[in-house]
């Protein structure tokens, strides 16, 4: 995997189109984001759905229509080429997953950045807690649940989490380092017991890759931002563009945690 140390070198090998694989281990320190784009008919309601469920959609920035730069966060960056790999949606069916999405931009598109778990991968790390998707390097196992969102507007739909095994200690100390971090999901929603959330073959994610979970370990379950998209196929707006999963933003932020 190559070392990109900065969140421009990351987007700028993504403009280039030399890097179109996940970013989960780039850029260690810089906050990464999921990305969903919608028309601005439909913004207000996903609005609504984030606010309600701020832990699978914590909010990072939001831009005005038709506006494909965040200068709040990373003012540099251009939306519609700086990520590995898009999705397009139409009525709630994926029809395309391009490289960059300069021929389907609109001016009544809103871009909505979502807080990321790969940001607080790092901070595991610096722990001395494994990470097995690195490890091993593979995307992230995602898996859709049985736990239900909160309804904002015309959006509802199943909660999506990611999933990464410790031993029991290890976990511990990976709920302690992840609640720190409360704009990129937090502590886990769940330990153990993956069918007690409607997972029944934990080797066959949904979303990402597997990784094997040993005899001696636990599966921890962070929500994720992939979520949107599930909720998306659900709610079937005419059109919507996401992030590949796995394949995210980084942003020009530092990451954020919390003390205490």
């Amino acid at each position: 995997m190559p070392q990109f140390l900065t969140g421009m070198e990351v987007r700028n090998a993504c403009r280039e189109g030399s890097w179109t694989g996940p970013t989960c281990g780039l850029a260690p320190g810089f906050a990464q984001a999921n990305l969903v784009i919608l028309p601005a008919d439909w913004a207000f309601d996903f609005l609504l759905f984030c606010q309600r469920n701020p832990q699978p959609c914590p909010l990072i920035e939001v831009t005005s229509p038709g506006v494909w730069s965040p200068a709040l966060t990373t003012p540099t960056a251009d939306l519609r080429s700086d990520l590995p790999g898009y999705r397009v949606w139409r009525h709630g069916e994926l029809v395309e997953e391009p490289a960059d999405i300069h021929h389907l931009w609109r001016d009544d598109l809103v871009s909505f950045l979502i807080g990321c778990s790969f940001t607080f991968e790092h901070a595991l790390l610096a722990a001395g807690l494994p990470v097995r998707h690195l490890e091993l390097n593979r995307n992230v196992p995602m898996f859709r649940t049985n736990i239900p969102c909160q309804p904002g507007g015309r959006f509802s739909g199943p909660l999506v989490v990611s999933m990464r095994p410790f031993q029991p200690a290890d976990a511990i100390r990976a709920v302690q380092v992840s609640a720190s971090f409360p704009g990129s999901h937090g502590a886990p929603v769940h330990l153990g017991f993956p069918e007690q959330i409607g997972i029944h073959d934990i080797a066959h994610p949904d979303y990402g890759d597997a990784v094997p979970v040993h005899d001696n370990e636990l599966p921890l379950f962070w929500a994720c931002g992939v979520t949107p998209q599930a909720v998306l196929q659900q709610a079937r707006p005419p059109f919507a563009i996401t992030h590949r999963p796995g394949c995210m933003f980084v942003t020009d932020l530092a990451e954020q945690r919390t003390v205490g």
